[in-house]
């Protein structure tokens, strides 16, 4: 296992800077959420995306991938209703697999629940079926370029679109390439009340990637989860992957949340 950090709760940093800060905590990778670094991944040159990735290998860091792949810009939508929208949403997610790509990342975490819920007048069926289709046109850029798309189950206060990872597995079914798989989220499963070894456990074979965080929304440990446990099992499918934190409070700032991350995680591994 991979230890690894979410960028975005270092607000107002150069990305280099993060880099180097999270290197010097003993932090394998950091994952990078889009918009941090533009408003839209169309915007970042050639230039810009080699002189990131040779930030990092300078820092001697690896890029995890990405993550909040469809915050900016707005309108993109997996599954809505306008034909349009989700072709330009398609589109989209065909840049952000070449953007991961030049960085040298590895995963994209298919979150952003308020681009995926089913809306009116669309059937769950439907949404769906727009999903699985945007879906598989970009899993096919992805194994070209040697990245793995994540589907993340999140919490049905997030979205109505795949809250539990069983649906997430039907997901990925549906699309049947090896490089669309699944992505755990330890907040997103105690809000639903689902064991998350369990889920380890019964979906061994498609976890692709792992963000630790607590039931609060904060850092790992933070909260009432039973962390050892969660680790126990995925120790026992032999998950290589990354072990990511990803926080949605950032108070009181990103150097104690990252100090604070790595070594509740590093004393379970």
């Amino acid at each position: 296992m991979r230890i690894a950090i979410c960028n975005e709760m270092f607000e107002d940093w150069k990305i280099e800077d993060v880099f180097t800060y999270a290197a010097g905590l003993g932090y394998d990778a950091v994952e990078i959420a889009p918009f941090t670094l533009a408003d839209s991944v169309l915007d970042i040159s050639d230039t810009e995306r080699t002189r990131i990735r040779k930030a990092a290998e300078d820092a001697k860091i690896e890029i995890a991938g990405l993550h909040w792949l469809l915050v900016s810009p707005p309108g993109l939508y997996v599954n809505h209703p306008d034909a349009e929208i989700r072709e330009e949403t398609r589109d989209y997610f065909l840049a952000l697999v070449n953007l991961c790509a030049d960085l040298g990342g590895e995963v994209m975490v298919i979150g952003s629940p308020q681009q995926r819920n089913v809306m009116v007048p669309l059937s769950f069926e439907e949404a769906w079926e727009y999903a699985r289709a945007t879906f598989s046109e970009s899993a096919a850029l992805a194994g070209e370029r040697d990245v793995m798309l994540c589907m993340e189950p999140l919490s049905s206060d997030q979205t109505n679109f795949i809250t539990h990872p069983d649906k997430a597995v039907e997901m990925v079914e549906a699309v049947n390439h090896p490089n669309f798989q699944m992505i755990l989220d330890v907040c997103s499963t105690a809000k639903e009340g689902i064991d998350m070894p369990t889920q380890i456990r019964k979906h061994a074979s498609h976890v692709a990637h792992f963000h630790s965080n607590d039931d609060n929304g904060y850092l790992p440990g933070s909260g009432n989860v039973n962390y050892p446990p969660i680790i126990e099992a995925l120790k026992e499918i032999d998950y290589k992957g990354y072990v990511s934190t990803e926080v949605f409070d950032f108070k009181p700032d990103p150097k104690t949340i990252a100090k604070r991350s790595i070594e509740f995680v590093k004393s379970l591994l």
